[in-house]
C-alpha cells in the first residue's frame, strides 16, 4: 500500500444527533467520495478511547457496530477497496506502541492539554490516567499507519501537534521510524472543513446541540421516532423578534433551523433564505423544518435497518487483518529502535 493515508475516527459510544450527522457523518462520506482512489482512507473506531470518560460497558461492543452502521446509512461505501474500517482494540499494536511513546512523552506536555483541563474540571482526584494519557494513544493511532492527513476539529489540534512532537523527538533519537503527519495549517487547507456549521440546541439556542445533554427535547437523535423529532422542532425555542432572519448573533435558534432545512433538503443556504427570510410566521417555518426532519429520519432509518450485520463484521475483520500487518510492521520498527527486538 503506497498511497498516502487519510486517517479519521468513528465514535463508538453515545447516541449521535442530527448535528453529528451533518457535522461529522456527511463530511466523512464526502471525503471518501472525493479522495478514495487517490488516497488510502483509514476509518477506525476508537473504542479504547470510549471509556476515558464514563460509559455503559455492557453496551460498548454493540454501540461500536451501531455507530459504524450509522455511517453506512449516511452513505459510506464499505466496499470501496481503498477504505478500511477497523476497531482500535482489535489491533493490539495500538496499546503496545502507546506504552513505548509514553516513555518519550513528558508529563508537562500532557498537563498542558486543554481538553484534559476542561474535562477534568474540579474533579481531579477521580480523573483517570486514561483521560490524562489519551493524546498518546491518539498519537499511536496515527503513527502506526504512517498517516499524513488526520481530519480533526479545532479542539483536537493540540493533540495533533503533540503527535508531531512525539514522532519528531523519536525520529531525532532513533532515525526515521515514524511518518510525521502534516501540521494543522496544512491539514486544514487539505481537508477544507466547513467551519460554518452551527446546529444549536432546540431548547437553548445559545448552546450547541449536544448528544451528552440530559434534556431530550434539546436534541434530535438519529434513532428518534420521526414524528417525535418533528414535534421537537415545532416546540423549539426561537426568539421574540417575530421575523425570520439568518443571523446567528441575534437569532441563533431561527438561523440553526434555516441551516438544518438547507442541509436536509439539498438546497443552498441562499435558496432557503430567499424563501423564508422576512417571513413573520414562525409556525409555518417550523413546520417546513419539521417535515424535512421527519422525511430525513424516515429515509435514514430505513437505510439503517437494511444494513447486514454479517456484511459489516466481514468488512471489519478483513480491514483489521490488513491494518494489523501495517501496524505490526511499524511497531516492530519502534521495538527494534528501542532495543526490544534484534536489528
Amino acid at each position: 500500500m503506497t498511497k498516502q493515508v487519510i486517517l479519521t475516527g468513528v465514535r463508538s459510544n453515545e447516541e449521535p444527533t442530527l448535528a453529528n450527522y451533518l457535522g461529522a457523518f456527511v463530511p466523512m462520506v464526502e471525503m471518501q467520495k472525493k479522495y478514495a482512489g487517490e488516497y488510502q482512507i483509514n476509518m477506525f473506531v476508537p473504542d479504547l478511547h470510549s471509556f476515558t470518560t464514563p460509559v455503559d460497558h455492557t453496551a460498548l461492543y454493540q454501540s461500536t457496530l451501531t455507530n459504524v452502521k450509522y455511517f453506512i446509512a449516511a452513505g459510506l461505501d464499505i466496499d470501496n477497496p481503498d477504505t478500511f474500517v477497523y476497531r482500535q482494540s482489535f489491533i493490539p499494536a495500538h496499546s503496545e506502541l502507546t506504552w513505548i511513546l509514553d516513555c518519550f512523552t513528558y508529563v508537562g506536555e500532557m498537563s498542558r492539554m486543554t481538553q484534559f483541563k476542561e474535562k477534568s474540571g474540579e474533579h481531579s482526584e477521580s480523573v483517570t490516567m486514561g483521560l490524562f494519557n489519551y493524546p498518546v494513544l491518539m498519537a499511536a493511532d496515527i503513527l502506526l499507519y504512517n498517516a499524513a492527513y488526520v481530519p480533526v476539529g479545532e479542539d483536537q489540534f493540540q493533540h495533533l501537534e503533540i503527535t508531531r512532537d512525539i514522532a519528531t523527538r523519536f525520529n531525532n533519537k532513533f532515525g526515521e521510524i515514524f511518518t510525521v503527519p502534516a501540521d494543522t495549517k496544512t491539514q486544514t487547507s487539505f481537508i477544507k472543513r466547513d467551519s460554518g456549521l452551527r446546529i444549536r440546541s432546540l431548547t437553548d439556542p445559545t448552546k450547541k446541540m449536544s448528544k451528552s445533554s440530559t434534556e431530550e427535547k434539546s436534541k434530535i437523535l438519529l434513532s428518534d421516532d420521526p414524528g417525535t423529532a418533528a414535534k421537537k422542532v415545532m416546540s423549539a425555542t426561537t426568539d421574540s423578534v417575530g421575523v425570520v432572519h439568518f443571523d446567528f448573533e441575534t437569532q441563533p435558534g431561527i438561523s440553526s433551523l434555516l441551516q438544518i432545512l438547507s442541509l436536509l433538503t439539498g438546497r443552498t443556504q441562499e435558496e432557503v433564505n430567499a424563501e423564508w427570510v422576512g417571513s413573520t410566521s414562525y409556525g409555518e417555518f417550523k413546520k417546513a423544518v419539521a417535515d424535512a426532519v421527519r422525511d430525513f429520519l424516515t429515509d435514514f432509518q430505513r437505510r439503517f435497518a437494511s444494513i447486514s450485520d454479517e456484511a459489516l463484521i466481514a468488512k471489519l475483520e478483513a480491514s483489521e487483518q490488513a491494518m494489523a500487518e501495517i501496524a505490526n510492521a511499524t511497531l516492530l520498527r519502534a521495538q527494534t529502535a528501542v532495543g526490544l527486538r534484534r536489528g
